[in-house]
């Protein structure tokens, strides 16, 4: 509050006011009280009655005006100007009992002085007695620590600033001193603190014997130290003790019906959730049935549509057998590889490898159609492509010419498509690991799919893991990391797709074409033109040459798949967005792994074992045996 002589300025009038509401918002409650002596007045004389009227005035209008209210009252020169601020968060009454001892406050401390200002407070709201709150709590808990009310010579405890704001303490003694000594030292510690920090918010005070803190926060552990509720008194009351008994019997039977029930209804859910459970499995089961027996052939219907396996209708030889053509008596055309029969897997684990690989379909893979079991007899059967492999085509003088730039385009992005629903879109994670140009076969219009996935599992080859001690692939196709330590992942099918590229785009196979006379393979002619910058030398001649833009992309591609470092090569889905819009950009390849030599060396020494020099038995290669497979279920 501030009363003043209508002669103060403006200026000093703004500079206190400011300094009041600092003071207000960093400090709760201070005994801030000033007269000054700028002029002085009798009790009976007119500025006297006047300044008397106007401090009544204030109670009810601060009250009512949200806590704020300015006055004037009286003539020149007997005019008095106060105003009263209350805290935003005080309430009517409070802020009205606050002012009115305010205002005694002035009147009694300030008889005299035509200018001063208090904001002490009065009556009984917790802004205006926060001290009184504050020193009763501390003398409260001294009490409370000495008896050991929580624990001995410990206690913590709280207390109520305003509805919002609370005082919380903590105070602790050694437990070997005494009861009046543990109250002294606390004593001593609440008068240290008044004495040298009051008005501050917070405080921490200890000594050899003794602790104590407050703050308006709870930095302690309210549930270690739980209150504690007062025992009700003994009763010889017959109707009491009647009471209790019918309350206990109340309280047993409501606990045993609660018990019966909850137990019931555990039994009846988990009978519920059992029926379900056995009826989805038995569901699973006829399903499995009927999708082995929608994909089950009968041999002899087999060997009729292959016409006994003749010679006349073999196809070629893969990894894991011999292909024929063969006709069903529909008129489909299909083709049946004949499995080796020297596998030990059984009979059933075949069939839902089968049922599980025909699973996945995509335009960009080939389709298993069925199988065929009987006796050591293993037949997978495929849907016929046309046109057989790219081998047979970009590695032929004459039909690589039927190839131009926009058939072998789409045959590159539909590559890339089929490997990348294998490694990211089918049911489950598949790593080729023998892609190759005479593992992709092309249909009637020229499409690209990929066959031989998944082939491991169905052979019962122990090829699954991410390390292996016996490679099964094809050199000049195969990444760095696998030939060398057995290490495979997605990547290394990356790799040996990068290497496609580029056969595509150049004609020529992978290892020993030769350019000038001089043997050389594809990996280092590439990256040497490359940074030449004479990547068009790689261009199959027979190819137009108003798309070599596109086709210096695909190089480009096709060198980020076969880098040496596996971090440094891209995802199949990041292959296929490259693919897809010329407006990204590419990062700058490093040079790929140079097989001329290290294929060489492996020819001179095929009794040399890569991962055991001191076994020099075998090499631990099977070259253009197979493809395998990584199959996770997702």
């Amino acid at each position: 509050m501030r009363v003043m002589h209508k002669q103060q300025s403006r200026q000093r009038i703004s500079q206190n006011f400011l300094c009041f509401v600092f003071l207000l918002v960093n400090i709760f409650v201070t005994k801030g009280q000033q007269c000054y002596s700028t002029g002085n007045f009798t009790n009976s004389s007119s500025y006297g009655s006047h300044r008397n009227f106007i401090l009544s005035s204030l109670v009810s209008n601060a009250s009512e005006n949200g806590g704020f209210t300015t006055a004037t009252f009286g003539q020149d020169p007997d005019t008095v100007y106060a105003l009263a601020l209350c805290r935003g968060d005080t309430s009517s009454k409070s802020c009205a009992d606050c002012v009115n001892a305010t205002a005694q406050h002035i009147m009694n401390n300030c008889p005299n002085q035509k200018e001063a200002y208090s904001w002490e407070g009065g009556g009984r709201d917790p802004f205006c007695f926060f001290d009184n709150i504050w020193e009763s709590l501390m003398e409260r808990m001294v009490k409370k620590v000495s008896t050991g009310t929580c624990m001995p010579k410990f206690a913590t405890d709280e207390a109520n600033f305003t509805n919002f704001q609370k005082i919380y303490t903590v105070m602790q003694c050694t437990p070997d001193i005494s009861q009046s000594d543990c109250e002294s030292c606390l004593q001593r510690s609440v008068a240290d603190y008044q004495n040298c920090c009051h008005g501050k918010q917070g405080g921490v005070v200890m000594r050899p014997n003794c602790f104590f803190r407050w703050d308006l926060y709870p930095f302690y552990n309210e549930t270690f130290c739980p209150s504690l509720l007062p025992s009700p008194g003994p009763t010889d009351s017959k109707d009491s003790r009647g009471i209790a008994s019918v309350a206990i019997a109340i309280t047993v039977v409501a606990t045993v019906i609660f018990a019966a029930i909850v137990a019931f209804t555990c039994v009846f859910l988990r009978k519920r959730i059992k029926i379900k459970q056995n009826r989805r499995k038995q569901e699973r089961n006829v399903d499995a049935i009927d999708a082995v027996e929608s994909l089950q052939l009968d041999f002899g219907t087999i060997r009729v549509a292959t016409n006994n396996f003749a010679i006349e209708n073999k196809l070629g030889r893969g990894g894991f057998g011999e292909v024929y053509k063969g006709r069903l008596p529909s008129g489909q055309d299909i083709a049946v590889k004949r499995l080796s029969k020297n596998s030990g897997q059984g009979e059933q684990e075949f069939k839902n490898e089968v049922v599980l690989v025909a699973k996945l379909q995509h335009r960009n893979l080939v389709r298993i159609l069925g199988f065929c079991f009987e006796g050591n007899e293993r037949l997978l059967i495929y849907e016929f492509v046309s046109n057989s492999s790219l081998d047979n085509y970009i590695f032929d003088p004459l039909k690589r010419s039927l190839l131009n730039w926009e058939t072998r385009y789409k045959i590159i992005g539909g590559i890339a498509r089929g490997i990348l629903y294998l490694h990211e879109d089918s049911r489950l994670r598949i790593i080729h690991r023998d892609l190759k140009a005479s593992n992709i076969l092309l249909d009637g219009d020229m499409n690209p799919k990929v066959s031989d996935f998944g082939m491991a599992r169905l052979f019962d080859i122990d090829q699954t893991q991410g390390d292996t001690s016996r490679i099964v692939g094809t050199f000049g196709y195969m990444a760095p990391e696998y030939v060398t330590r057995g290490n495979f992942s997605v990547k290394s099918d990356v790799f040996s797709f990068g290497v496609i590229i580029l056969e595509i785009i150049s004609g020529q196979k992978n290892t020993f074409f030769c350019h000038e006379d001089e043997p050389e393979d594809l990996l280092t002619y590439a990256w040497k033109n490359w940074m030449e910058g004479t990547a068009l030398n790689l261009i199959d001649p027979v190819l137009k040459v108003g798309s070599s833009r596109e086709i210096l992309r695909c190089i480009h591609i096709g060198l980020l798949c076969v880098q040496e470092n596996v971090a440094n090569r891209p995802t199949m889905a990041t292959v296929c967005l490259l693919l897809s819009s010329s407006s990204l950009s590419l990062p700058i390849p490093s040079k790929p792994p140079f097989f001329m030599q290290n294929t060489m060396e492996m020819q001179s020494n095929s009794e040399f074992n890569i991962f055991d020099p001191s076994k020099s038995s075998s090499v631990q290669f099977t070259v253009n045996e197979a493809s395998t497979s990584e199959l996770d279920p997702r």
